[in-house]
């Protein structure tokens, strides 16, 4: 990892990813996640506030990047139960097939290169029944905001770390063979091409 992945990029993403714009959607899916939580693209803990504390049995907390781990330090140092870091991609998730009951992933399918391995680890990893909970931004519906975010993808990408504008999150978990439970879309408050959201949940037969 280089200078700015390390040292830049993560105060970049600890900001955007703490905006006033996306806490209600945090609120509205992670307090859902009990027993044994494995979260996919844990970065600098901003989802730990939202947890039911007494609905968490473990955290398994999946982040690569030593940057955001150390971000995430005061966060975890304040949270009540145990959270177990992971230093690894999403596509490697070193746990056994059913051993999560629930799994959270927040702002993160957009930055995964393998999206479709990683979706296969995480249904691996989940009991039969657990649930997915998600909160994403996303392709756009309309016409012209699509088109923005096709033709600056790879400069934002570069820019941000891998982040991608431009992929229908409801459809790549679909594909992945879960079922959807409860699938929201919609526009939050701010630019339409970083601010068309998907949020809810998906569970594993």
């Amino acid at each position: 990892m280089g200078f700015y992945s390390e040292r830049i990029l993560p105060h970049i993403v600890n900001a955007a990813c703490g905006m006033d714009n996306v806490k209600g959607l945090r609120e509205k899916v992670v307090p859902h996640a009990q027993g044994r939580i494995l979260e996919v693209g844990f970065g600098s803990g901003h989802n730990l506030p939202y947890y039911t504390a007494d609905k968490v049995e473990k955290l398994w907390a999946l982040e690569p990047s030593e940057g955001m781990r150390k971000l995430a330090r005061d966060r975890v140092s304040e949270t009540p139960f145990e959270v177990d870091y992971l230093g690894l991609e999403a596509e490697e998730i070193p746990l056994d097939e059913n051993s999560v009951d629930t799994i959270v992933m927040t702002y993160t399918l957009c930055t995964i290169p393998d999206t479709a391995r990683a979706l296969k680890g995480m249904k691996r990893v989940l009991k039969p029944g657990g649930r997915l909970l998600f909160s994403e931004h996303g392709r756009a519906p309309d016409e012209a905001v699509a088109h923005f975010q096709d033709r600056w993808n790879n400069i934002w990408k570069k820019v941000l770390g891998g982040c991608n504008l431009n992929r229908d999150i409801n459809s790549m978990i679909r594909e992945a063979g879960f079922k959807p439970e409860d699938m929201t879309a919609d526009y939050i408050e701010g630019p339409k091409f970083a601010s068309f959201m998907y949020w809810g949940s998906a569970t594993k037969d």
